[in-house]
């Protein structure tokens, strides 16, 4: 399970690639792609479907015994993006000597520290030339071999370096790409590199989305392999999860839900976020498909359960101090439950005691979480989907380290656990 898991993290790289992956995890086990375009047809009980936006979120539905009106639906959601640097248009900058550096913006909030000095690559999709201009087609890259870097200025140059550095967004953590060898190469660099990559010509190309990802592939650690040690953790680990849940659950009475938005690090206010209306329409497009009425779309809003699964903060060794004194998950304790005064985690009491019992149903440790009362924390999809479909649901994680670096730490029972409480809470 493990092995799967590190296999996914390294052949995910981006959205756009986790999406790609999973799709292809459906489609092999006879999930049928809907055209959100054309009517959704006749809908059966034992019915496999998913649907895509954006090339960088999935919903897969799996139709229960009973319909959407009578049992509603279990939901898992989940999202496909981390922070990173994305490309930006004119990325090219030719320094002296020739080196070549790209110009990147900050996607989401990473700790931009973590990327420096390590080997990077490049990753997204590639827009090119079609037959119908309002339908480009779409080429997914991603490099697999050390192509970048973000290198650190020597601490010759800066002796406070270990006492903090405030870091600039648009000149510290800009990447070496290469050496200019020739008048040809002179800015052309990145688009030889897609071209070669793809093989395609730069005359095909329109635009990209490409983001910095780390090159270094995904591990165990520890005396025991106890630990997990990869980029992407938050939130692939838990679409992954999800997916693994998903196709090994037997068919129940209601239906199954698996959700992965994109874009939550930013907000989730876009087509394809969990702020966006397009899950909720092709819920009511299937409770039609089966009934006929609208009702049945209310009707199974009430009866659903969503879990709401984006990783959660577990208690670091070296900072006792930053997390509450009574609640703080720890590595290898099994799923956290997410509290928040504020309402920015989904979680009550009410859905906390059903998650809480199917995790013991399952076999599988619970934890809970709550901020240190003078730290502020982030808020993630469950309160954001609750707010335009009212939900009952429940946030919740596995417990990771270094939440938002390049490189983050989770426990290898922890993923075990939660694929056994999401498959029970599917079944």
């Amino acid at each position: 399970m493990i092995t799967r898991l590190l296999n996914f993290l390294d052949a995910s790289p981006v959205n756009f690639l986790a999406v790609k992956n999973i799709v292809s995890e459906l489609e092999a086990a006879g999930y049928r792609r809907i055209d959100p375009q054309m009517p959704i047809g006749k809908v059966e009980a034992g019915d496999k479907l998913f649907v895509t936006k954006n090339d960088s979120s999935v919903y897969a539905f799996h139709i229960g015994n009973k319909s959407l009106a009578d049992a509603g639906f279990h939901m898992i959601c989940a999202h496909s993006d981390s922070p990173t640097f994305r490309i930006k248009p004119n990325a090219e900058m030719l320094c002296e000597g020739g080196i070549v550096k790209l110009n990147t913006e900050v996607y989401g909030g990473p700790i931009m520290s973590t990327w420096f000095d390590r080997p990077l690559t490049l990753a997204g999709r590639v827009i090119v030339k079609g037959d119908d201009p309002m339908n480009p087609k779409t080429l997914l890259l991603h490099n697999k071999r050390p192509l970048l870097q973000i290198s650190n200025l020597a601490i010759h140059f800066n002796r406070q370096v270990n006492d903090g550095v405030k870091l600039s967004k648009q000149k510290d953590v800009l990447p070496l790409l290469g050496m200019v060898t020739s008048e040809l190469e002179r800015g052309n660099l990145l688009m030889s590199t897609i071209c070669e990559e793809l093989s395609i010509d730069a005359t095909d190309i329109l635009d990209f989305d490409l983001y910095l990802a780390d090159a270094t592939p995904a591990c165990t650690f520890g005396v025991h392999n106890e630990f997990i040690s990869s980029g992407r953790l938050d939130d692939l680990s838990m679409c992954f999860a999800g997916l693994e849940a998903l196709l090994a659950s037997p068919q129940a009475d209601a239906t199954k839900v698996l959700a992965i938005f994109d874009n939550e690090e930013t907000g989730s206010q876009t087509k394809q976020g969990a702020g966006s209306p397009f899950l909720a329409s092709i819920i009511k497009r299937i409770a039609l498909a089966q009934s006929g009425t609208e009702e049945a779309f209310y009707q199974a809003i009430e009866r659903a359960f969503m879990v709401s699964a984006d990783n959660a903060h577990a208690w670091h060794p070296n900072y006792s101090e930053k997390y509450d004194p009574t609640n703080h998950p720890v590595l290898g304790g099994g799923p956290v439950i997410k509290f928040n005064a504020a309402q920015k985690y989904a979680s009550d009491a009410v859905s906390a005691a059903v998650f809480a019992e199917i995790c013991s149903k399952a076999g599988v440790p619970c934890q809970r979480f709550v901020n240190h009362s003078d730290v502020a924390g982030g808020s993630t999809l469950g309160n954001i989907l609750a707010s335009s479909i009212p939900l009952r649901g429940v946030d919740m994680g596995n417990g990771i380290l270094a939440m938002h670096s390049c490189r983050e730490t989770g426990s290898t029972i922890d993923h075990i656990y939660c694929v056994k409480a999401f498959t029970e809470f599917f079944g």
